[in-house]
């Protein structure tokens, strides 16, 4: 039986400007103009000032114009000789980049090696799709009996494990050596084997590898020489041929024109004149917006005599209207994550200026995004989205945001200081220590202590951690 009742609830809802508001304070300049391009292709409404982009294609024609120079009005057939003759250009010439040839996928290459064998039609194309399940190393990371059940059911193809097994095999004997691998031990336990030297050195490497892996990785070097009965030095020759393997085949074949480059757009400028700092907002290619006049005038000319309009004209003055609000909308938006941007960016400045005019970390305060979100009076949700994917420009480089915020410690004089301090004196302690006898997490905290920061080991090893520091037993050398 349904029954029904009426509730009152007290809900808070975000309005459509403040999500699209959110959502362009988390975007950083490179993305914010992109953003701003599909805006102005989506909405007729919404225009760039025309005046600010003639002004600017006048400027770059102007700018052309300048670098014109009497040899810019010859033609071929007037160009000097000398200028055609090889390694016969002086200094001041505009140097042209001839084209090269764009390199080999490793995967392409190892298929280029599999035509050169007498190899069966189907176990080419099994052949073919063991070296697709490679990854960008090198490593066959999938295990071989999820590899048959993709080919069963996506390629309708039946095969064994142990078939793929041999055909791997196949695969390992190509180059470059190691490829193919299950894992790491398995990766240069196969370069190895292809060594045609049989010194005592390539010998003892071999047994390493095959049978003290895992020994050897945790650098138990003394465990090594006693199953093994070497001598210190005989395992540091072994260790130097083990040194000369790839542990990722793969990555010296990859093309480096496929691999993606990242490119870092800060989105603040800070100089320095006089002591005094000066931040700008880096707008990037961001256009001047207005709201279209032309659709402006269209709505005021539709509203008129609105008993008078049929359904299409309602539709039409109901999309411009639309249309309008959305573009008056997205401009105050844009201007809002202006301010927002300028007010906290300004105000980290100020909390860490010390910072800022010496570029010294060690000046770092101790700073969480509580602290300015209470100064500037924003939610700290806000400043977490200000803060994130977001860089600055400084005279000592560009650092991100999230560089800046970083709890409190506190000193035994009860003087609170930032924790990238500690971590920056826990990067020294490492840098300067003896490779033969590395510092342990205890003997960072007992040296941290006797500088006067009150620390605990635990928080000694999640630094360390932080920093890719690893324990001290790795560190060691032989």
């Amino acid at each position: 039986m349904l029954n029904q009742r009426l509730q009152q609830k007290l809900l808070q809802k975000l309005s459509p400007q403040q999500i699209q508001l959110i959502k362009l304070l988390e975007l950083p300049t490179m993305q914010l103009d992109q953003r701003i391009k599909k805006e102005i292709e989506e909405n007729p409404a919404l225009e760039v000032d025309k005046d600010v982009e003639d002004k600017e294609q006048s400027e770059e024609v102007e700018a052309n114009d300048d670098e014109f120079t009497l040899e810019d009005y010859l033609n071929d057939e007037d160009t000097p000789a000398y200028k055609l003759m090889s390694r016969n250009y002086s200094a001041d010439d505009k140097k042209v980049d001839m084209p090269h040839a764009a390199g080999v996928d490793f995967k392409e290459h190892l298929k280029s090696q599999l035509s050169l064998q007498a190899i069966k039609d189907e176990d080419r194309d099994l052949l073919e799709y063991l070296i697709g399940s490679l990854d960008d190393d090198g490593f066959l990371r999938r295990p071989i009996e999820n590899i048959v059940d993709d080919l069963a059911f996506n390629l309708n193809i039946t095969t064994t494990d142990e078939k793929m097994e041999e055909l791997l095999k196949i695969i390992q004997v190509l180059d470059p050596p190691g490829v193919g691998a299950r894992n790491l031990q398995e990766c240069l336990v196969l370069q190895l084997e292809r060594k045609e030297s049989e010194s005592e050195a390539m010998s003892n490497a071999r047994i390493i590898l095959s049978e003290h892996f895992d020994a050897f990785t945790k650098k138990h070097y003394d465990k090594i020489m006693k199953r093994m009965e070497i001598t210190e030095e005989q395992l540091k020759e072994a260790n130097n041929e083990i040194v000369k393997l790839n542990p990722k085949p793969g990555s010296s074949y990859s093309n480096p024109a496929f691999k993606g480059v990242q490119q870092i757009t800060p989105d603040f400028n800070l100089e320095t004149t006089d002591g005094e700092l000066n931040l700008t907002l880096n707008y990037g290619n961001t256009p001047e917006l207005h709201v279209s006049r032309t659709y402006s005038d269209m709505l005021i000319d539709y509203s008129k005599n609105k008993k008078n309009k049929s359904k299409e004209q309602k539709d039409a003055i109901t999309f411009i209207k639309q249309k309008l609000d959305s573009a008056k909308w997205f401009i105050d938006a844009v201007k809002q994550r202006q301010h927002t941007l300028l007010s906290t960016m300004n105000t980290i400045i100020q909390f860490q200026k010390e910072f800022f005019l010496t570029g010294d970390e060690t000046k770092l305060k101790p700073m969480i995004l509580k602290d300015i979100a209470d100064i500037t009076g924003l939610d700290i949700s806000t400043i977490s989205r200000v803060a994130n994917s977001k860089y600055i420009q400084t005279d000592f480089g560009i650092y991100s945001l999230k560089y800046f915020f970083s709890e409190a410690m506190q000193t035994t004089s009860g003087e609170e200081v930032s924790s990238r301090e500690i971590k920056s004196i826990i990067q020294q302690l490492v840098d300067e220590e003896s490779k033969k006898k590395p510092l342990t997490d205890d003997a960072l905290t007992k040296a941290l202590n006797e500088k006067g920061y009150k620390i605990a080991r635990r928080t000694v090893a999640k630094y360390r951690e932080q920093l890719n520091i690893p324990v001290g037993r790795l560190r060691k050398e032989l």
